[in-house]
């Protein structure tokens, strides 16, 4: 637990001394009435007791108690601010380094398990930590003065208290297994009832249409009884070691008194010593047993943590290198590929796109026309071979330049729950208002936009569910337009779309690929006969390479799928 606290706090590791120190102080001042309480104890036992010296000290106590009001004050407004702030910084470098991630990162694991680190973990560290870091420091800090007071007065009964620290140690580790234990299994059903519960009501559409609403809302009941089931043994079973080591604590004060009665009755102490430990010996005991109780939160809270530094420990596609490529040619040598399933999905794939031309990918579905794409924009790297921008390798293009580089506008369109406005600007951010309404207009989105009540200011809903497919594929152009990167990757945007709109997106995407370098995935084979060079797949392999012209002479697959579609073209129903 200490390592990972460590990792997570040089977050903000200059504040965190000032944290520690400002806690420090607070626990010496709660402890120090105590020690100072004895002075009245001894005074009073006394043969002549001093009014005036007892008097005294309680003016002491009461200024000390007012400085801890402030001491107080301070250390809880810090270490709350503190941790809300590291907290905020631990977000924003896991958002920073999940960008980085190739596909492949998300398609390990399940979204709301990713969604499950970024807001629930650390909500976890964020919350326990910020409400336990007074009750560990007044554990450490606290213990420690009281007990250097009692040594002061009795080395062999204060012994005899902190003989119990070593006797809790079985429980604690025992505890401590058991959380790991049943912690790991708590985590993974929270998250899949998040991923059930997400599930469910993404699909609420479909499954209402098909009937299956109380079947499928059984998967999500049989989801919430399990994460309830395994919560229950999280909590009850390490449980009652926490509650015996609490005892063992009490058995160790008993022991303290029946040591000092044996004393007291041999003389070796004196009954101002024995009270002295009665007061101030179970005192002792009271911050770590607020602290125990904290223990098993913070050994759930550690498992949150280890699955935060294993997001923040996993490899990135960034590189340290940044080679600057001088033209947008691009070049495919020798690539060879495969998902997570380690099945080859391209194998030897070599070809050249020249700067400012357009390259089309065609073939039957699961050819491997989007890996392609999928490759050129780096969203996974290749497992052989190399993909070439300008003669650099990608891979020593930093992720920062590489993706200014590249635009892309695919059948699927996603569009965040934002103004058309904003959307359209992701693709600039510091474009002006200009830039953005000229792109808007070459991109036929302001064809539409003015039958809208807000106009440009229109909320796009989430992931665009406002708008139509039209419309949504419109923005994306007009955020490619506005990018303007030297590099197009085209999934051909026309293939689902009306006659009406696909005249328009048409127009718009011409707007796009001029002075480009473009590659176009190709459904309908009429639109790209004028590409400079097709490249038709099939199982992952090259099979044709040539022109439109070329492709038709050579009466292989190619020309079957034009034949296909031209006929296709003229069925009337």
């Amino acid at each position: 637990m200490i390592k990972n606290l460590k990792y997570v706090t040089s977050f903000n590791s200059k504040e965190t001394g000032k944290i520690i120190l400002w806690e420090i102080i607070h626990s010496i001042f709660i402890a120090a009435p105590s020690g100072i309480l004895l002075v009245i104890i001894w005074e009073l036992f006394s043969e002549q007791p001093n009014l005036t010296k007892v008097w005294s000290v309680v003016g002491l106590m009461t200024v000390m108690l007012f400085l801890q009001f402030f001491v107080a004050s301070k250390s809880m407004v810090n270490s709350n601010l503190w941790v809300y702030d590291l907290s905020t910084k631990l977000r924003i470098a896991l958002g920073n380094r999940i960008q980085k991630f190739s596909l492949g990162f998300f398609k390990k694991r399940d979204p709301g398990e990713i969604a499950s680190v970024m807001l629930q973990d650390v909500a976890n560290f964020e919350g326990i930590f910020g409400h336990s870091v007074g009750n560990l420091s007044s554990a450490v800090f606290g213990t420690t003065v009281l007990s250097l007071f009692l040594f002061v007065y009795d080395w062999r009964l204060a012994l005899c208290l902190l003989m119990a620290l070593p006797l809790i140690y079985p429980f604690l580790a025992l505890a401590n297994y058991l959380v790991s234990k049943f912690g790991r299994p708590q985590i993974e059903a929270r998250n899949n009832m998040g991923a059930k519960f997400l599930e469910y009501v993404q699909g609420i559409q479909h499954l209402k249409s098909y009937g299956m609403v109380g079947e499928k809302h059984k998967v999500l009941e049989d989801s919430f009884k399990d994460l309830k089931s395994k919560s229950i043994k999280l909590e009850a079973v390490p449980g009652p070691f926490i509650v015996t080591a609490a005892i063992v604590f009490e058995i160790g004060f008993l022991a303290m008194i029946a040591l000092g009665l044996y004393y007291l009755s041999g003389n070796t102490i004196t009954i101002p010593v024995l009270i002295t430990f009665l007061i101030m010996g179970y005192n002792l005991y009271s911050p770590l047993k607020v602290v125990m109780v904290d223990y098993l939160i913070l050994r759930y809270m550690n498992e949150s943590l280890n699955r935060i530094i294993d997001v923040m420990e996993t490899p990135t596609m960034e590189t340290t290198i940044n080679e600057i490529p001088a033209n947008f040619d691009i070049h495919f040598e020798d690539v060879s590929f495969g998902y997570l399933d380690k099945q080859t999905t391209l194998e030897a794939i070599n070809f050249y796109v020249p700067e400012q031309s357009m390259l089309a990918l065609v073939g039957h579905s699961g050819s491997g026309k989007t890996t392609v794409a999928s490759l050129i924009a780096r969203f996974w790297d290749v497992d052989h071979g190399q993909i070439k921008i300008g003669g650099i390798d990608i891979r020593n293009i930093h992720q920062d330049h590489f993706y200014e580089l590249i635009s892309e506008v695919f059948q699927e369109v996603y569009l965040f729950d934002d103004t058309i406005y904003n959307n359209i600007k992701i693709g600039k951010p510091n474009a002006t208002k200009e830039e953005i309404l000229e792109a808007a207009d070459k991109a036929e989105v302001l064809s539409f936009t003015w039958e809208l009540k807000e106009g440009m200011d229109t909320k796009v809903g989430e992931g665009g569910n406002k708008l139509s497919g039209g419309q949504k594929q419109r923005i994306s152009i007009a955020r490619a337009l506005l990018k303007d990167a030297p590099i197009v990757l085209l999934d051909e945007a026309t293939a689902s779309l009306d006659p009406e709109n696909e005249i328009y997106i048409q127009q718009a995407i011409q707007e796009l690929v001029k002075s480009k370098t473009v590659i176009v995935i190709a459904h309908k084979l009429a639109t790209i006969q004028k590409a400079n060079q097709i490249v038709v797949l099939e199982e992952g392999q090259i099979v044709e390479k040539g022109t439109h012209t070329e492709l038709l002479n050579n009466e292989h697959i190619y020309r079957k799928m034009w034949d296909i579609q031209q006929k296709a073209g003229g069925w009337k129903i």
